[in-house]
């Protein structure tokens, strides 16, 4: 095949296929290689691929880049790289195999699971031949995809709304999962970008009170060997084949049809919609590994280009992939090129497709120095100081599975983390405790579920400045896409993940849920009794989220109370397991009315969501404290009780004042009896009741109070009842 020497690009140093001029400018990081080929494909009429070979100039500091004229957008490509083969010291350079550009903003095809796709010999198992040490001849270009060019002017761009911390509620979401049994949307656009941006979507959320999506990730990926052989998929989407393409499957046919533009531009259509109806979109990113797997991967893209300059080796021969993610592998952000893969990305996400953040999936990865995290590791740093990526929200999951992997609170500012302290002290307060309890066994005492609901200072209070990053930077939650649904946690003490295909071995053990008595679903039986006690488990988990100091993360569906029947794993069931079932029995309909009015109460009170952690004191010229604890009696809480085991009532007191608000006082039973509570004094004036976890739905706030209004009404040092396992929010009269 004749290979023709490619021009001069406008610009070597910009990563990846530009139009420019007559043509497109092309350039790639593979910094050991001894020469590159761009390979234009072109569609024959047999549904093959004819193949265009330029050889590339470089290399110039690792980049190898070039022009060629007469190329437009649609068009195919790949790169084939010539240089050493010895896999012992990670060289791993094959032309046989076709490499996508890691900076390819669309893609066309998928990955097929063929011996083909290895660079070394398999055989029909995809077990490797000769210990993997002998390349495999065999052309990969029919088996994978290919790169597309593309053009990024987009004519319907809308501003984001830059909902501030102190406003934004988060709502994780699956694009396809949302959207693909939602009632009143066209079947043509389930589980698609565009029915996420659709009227009937937008509605729900409008109406739900959340401000920003957080979507489970876009970006193009493939599903791991062992699923595909057993006939199921990676559904999640954590297992990223390119970090600036979107993927495909979850765009309409009729942009599929079209071809990878009209695909990106539905994703831009998708953001400008949502921004148009006020929303914010938040991606979930995975930037810690990629779908090539261990060592005995397939190679689709950074292993052919540059193996040991993208991926974190051990540093002795033979070499070895050091694994901190439990994927097979993980990018070395040591390396300057790979912070610039990511940081690159993450602009063109945000400058290009509009979005509003970013989610970090095992965000500790990003800031390991090969081994150690730090919290000023050159990427952090390069990230929370760059003028565009700085002024998105910024959302780490602060954990990986390699050494110290755990660092909740210890990412820098701007951003956020996950707070899984949060998780586990509220299922704990509410649900593994209280189910201990019904055994005769005791539980914890209340200083983790204080500490958790004021903010979580002891996390979030330090750092380089006084204060340090605030309660807003704790991204509270109760449940996620990985775990127990809300209604799985109050039905299920165990994890039923058969579905999966891994002898129920899959998924956390750590659960912290509880049956109530009966495991699973309960329908017209002797059990029936306990669903009331289920629902009000619920909404006790929903209204601790939403009345504690931080910022909150709904998952979707847990709103009505989806279930997802015991899976508490379901990253690979593409269907009515995680999909979210709209069909709204009684109950759930009150749930929906209990989250919504829950959202309206934090949206209008500010004492609700404070910016700052408290003092424990008084603001100046304020009676009352920003932040005071009360026992069940009305008196200050002292050290003994909260230490005290046996203690399951307490009060939570915030003071309005600072925010021009009502003051707040919060009501938590965490006993199997009815109590008596006495009121703390507060101020010293009446209270009004605005919401017990005991009622079904918040409707009978005002059915009581037109009734009877004096109902909803207590004093300072008045005993109230309190149903057993419930919480109440009181504020104070205006």
């Amino acid at each position: 095949m004749e290979v023709r020497r490619a021009g001069h690009a406008a610009n070597p140093r910009r990563l990846g296929a530009h139009l420019v001029g007559d043509g497109v400018d092309v350039a790639v990081v593979a910094s050991r290689a001894r020469e590159v080929e761009l390979c234009l494909l072109d569609p024959a009429s047999d549904g093959t691929f004819t193949e265009r070979r330029y050889l590339l100039r470089g290399p110039v500091a690792g980049v190898w880049h070039g022009h060629v004229p007469g190329v437009g957008p649609g068009q195919r490509y790949g790169f084939r790289v010539h240089g050493h083969w010895d896999p012992a010291t990670g060289l791993r350079h094959n032309p046989a195999k076709l490499q996508l550009d890691p900076y390819a903003r669309a893609i066309d095809g998928e990955v097929a699971l063929v011996p083909q796709i290895h660079d070394h010999l398999v055989g029909p198992d995809l077990a490797p031949l000769d210990g993997g040490a002998s390349a495999d001849p065999a052309d990969s270009a029919p088996y994978v995809p290919h790169g597309v060019v593309v053009d990024d002017a987009f004519d319907g761009r809308v501003p984001g709304p830059r909902v501030p911390w102190s406003r934004t509620v988060l709502y994780e979401a699956h694009v396809r999962g949302l959207t693909m049994r939602l009632p009143g949307l066209p079947e043509e656009l389930r589980g698609t970008y565009a029915g996420l941006a659709n009227p009937v979507t937008i509605a729900h959320l409008k109406s739900l009170g959340v401000t920003t999506i957080e979507l489970l990730p876009i970006h193009a990926s493939m599903s791991e060997p062992f699923l595909t052989a057993k006939g199921l998929s990676n559904y999640w989407g954590y297992n990223t084949l390119a970090f600036f393409a979107p993927e495909p499957r979850y765009a309409t046919r009729a942009a599929r049809e079209a071809g990878p533009q009209a695909v990106l531009a539905e994703v831009k259509g998708m953001v400008a919609l949502l921004h148009a109806a006020g929303l914010e979109v938040v991606l979930d990113v995975v930037y810690n590994h990629t779908c090539e797997g261990g060592a005995h991967g397939p190679s689709l893209s950074l292993r052919g280009l540059d193996n040991t300059g993208y991926y974190l080796h051990d540093g002795v021969a033979p070499a070895r992939l050091v694994d901190v993610t439990g994927c097979g592998n993980s990018l070395d952000f040591r390396r300057t090129r790979v912070v610039q893969l990511a940081l690159d990305s993450l602009r063109y996400w945000v400058e290009e497709v509009d979005v509003d953040g970013f989610r970090f999936d095992l965000a500790v990865t990003l800031g390991r120095n090969g081994g150690d995290y730090t919290p000023y590791h050159p990427f952090l740093v390069a990230m929370v100081t760059d003028p565009v990526l700085s002024s998105v929200k910024l959302i780490a999951e602060p954990w990986d599975l390699g050494p110290g992997g755990w660092r909740t609170g210890q990412f820098p500012a701007p951003m956020a983390d996950w707070n899984d302290k949060f998780r586990n002290a509220v299922r704990t307060f509410w649900l593994a405790d209280a189910g201990a309890a019904s055994h005769g066994h005791t539980g914890h005492d209340l200083r983790e579920l204080a500490t958790r609901m004021s903010g979580s200072a002891d996390l979030f209070g330090l750092g380089e400045v006084p204060g340090g990053r605030g309660p807003l930077s704790s991204v509270n939650y109760v449940t996620a896409h990985d775990g127990f649904t809300l209604a799985d946690l109050v039905a299920y003490d165990h994890k039923h993940n058969e579905a999966n295909l891994e002898g129920n071995h899959d998924g956390t053990n750590d659960n912290r849920s509880w049956n109530h008595g009966v495991e699973g679903a309960v329908k017209d039986s002797i059990a029936a009794p306990i669903l009331p006690l289920r629902r009000r488990s619920m909404r006790n988990l929903m209204g601790t989220l939403l009345l504690s100091a931080g910022t909150p993360m709904i998952t979707a569906g847990d709103e009505f109370g989806r279930s997802q029947h015991g899976n508490n794993n379901a990253y690979c069931q593409d269907n009515e397991i995680s999909w979210v079932g709209w069909e709204l029995a009684p109950w759930r309909r009150d749930m929906l009315e209990t989250t919504q009015y829950l959202l309206r109460l934090r949206a209008e009170h500010p004492v609700l969501r404070p910016t700052r952690f408290a003092t424990g004191r008084p603001d100046p010229g304020d009676d009352v404290a920003d932040l005071a604890w009360f026992d069940g009696a009305g008196l200050a809480m002292t050290a003994h009780r909260w230490h005290d085991v046996h203690n399951r009532v307490l009060q939570m007191l915030r003071s309005g004042r600072r925010s021009a608000d009502r003051d707040a006082l919060v009501l938590i039973n965490g006993s199997l009896d009815q109590q008596m509570v006495t009121l703390a004094e507060g101020r010293g004036g009446d209270y009004e009741l605005v919401w017990d976890s005991a009622w079904e739905r918040p409707e009978y706030q005002r059915t009581t109070s037109d009734s009877d209004p004096l109902s909803l009404i207590a004093s300072p040092h008045e005993a109230v009842e309190m149903e057993s396992l419930s919480m109440r929010l009181y504020l104070s009269m205006p």
